[in-house]
């Protein structure tokens, strides 16, 4: 029985061949097993059920703006710990954590570019940035990009994909509510156009302030757009909620959204919105 001792036989073993783990992904919506890079090229939309995976900042800069137009600016801002904030970790730990990852300073990307040679302002919140939530850093800098637009009289857009309000920062993350809705104000005695793009997710803090403030408000399809969670919702007024609720498509039906855009559709219709409101 020699052919079973492979040392004597001369068969040597196969190294296993090692898949990446990112190669597939499954569906969270539909369960359909997709091959990464065809999620990649088809703008991180499922080919089968449309469901919307979110986008990186630079991907979203990418979709909506001329081709190497974006020139960002308040890219320095960072974070501080005001109020010492430990919980499973430290506040300035998590920071550090997600600057690392993520190769940015904060939760939101701003600054100056183009759609069709339109100038324009644009903050695109980072959701993988502590969940794209809402401190003093995110607050200032896109108080700031409504500023820019005022003074370069240009139209903003904001891309919020966000938990809410940073727990971490207390009351200083619920002030910059006031803060972003204040600045808002004034762009709109300007009479320049503010469009707001909700993504999924959109909640908390950010939902209650400047992402609904939109002369026009963009959902994409299925996003999650609300202030509480369904889940704290139903716990709170012990029914069961609407089917659909908080989803993009029940927000349209019910007048809190303006229109729901497919993410291929997104740019044509921005620069349409521009041309309506501008020309």
């Amino acid at each position: 029985m020699a052919w079973f001792r492979k040392e004597k036989s001369g068969l040597k073993s196969q190294p296993k061949k090692v898949i990446p783990d990112d190669l597939w992904i499954k569906c969270e919506s539909c369960g359909e097993i997709l091959y990464k890079k065809e999620l990649d090229k088809n703008l991180n939309v499922c080919p089968r059920c449309d469901f919307h995976y979110g986008l990186t900042p630079d991907a979203y800069i990418t979709l909506l703006l001329d081709s190497g137009s974006f020139h960002e600016y308040e890219s320095g801002m960072k974070s501080q710990d005001p109020l010492g904030f430990f919980d499973r970790s430290k506040y300035t730990d998590r920071l550090e954590k997600a600057m690392a990852s993520t190769g940015r300073n904060e939760a939101v990307v701003t600054g100056e570019g183009a759609l069709e040679g339109r100038k324009l302002q644009l903050a695109v919140m980072d959701f993988s940035f502590i969940g794209g939530s809402m401190g003093s850093v995110v607050g200032e800098k896109i108080a700031r990009a409504t500023r820019q637009a005022i003074e370069r009289h240009t139209p903003l857009i904001v891309v919020s994909r966000s938990g809410g309000a940073r727990m971490m920062e207390g009351i200083l993350s619920l002030m910059q509510m006031a803060k972003t809705s204040a600045w808002l104000g004034c762009l709109h005695r300007e009479r320049l156009p503010f469009i707001s793009i909700l993504a999924n997710p959109t909640t908390g803090g950010v939902t209650a302030s400047f992402s609904m403030l939109g002369d026009v408000n963009i959902g994409e399809p299925g996003a999650l757009i609300g202030f509480a969670g369904p889940r704290v919702i139903k716990q709170t007024i012990r029914q069961d909620l609407p089917e659909g609720f908080q989803r993009a498509e029940f927000l349209l039906e019910h007048g809190m959204l303006d229109m729901v855009v497919h993410r291929r559709d997104m740019r044509a219709r921005v620069a349409g919105l521009l041309r309506v409101m501008q020309d």
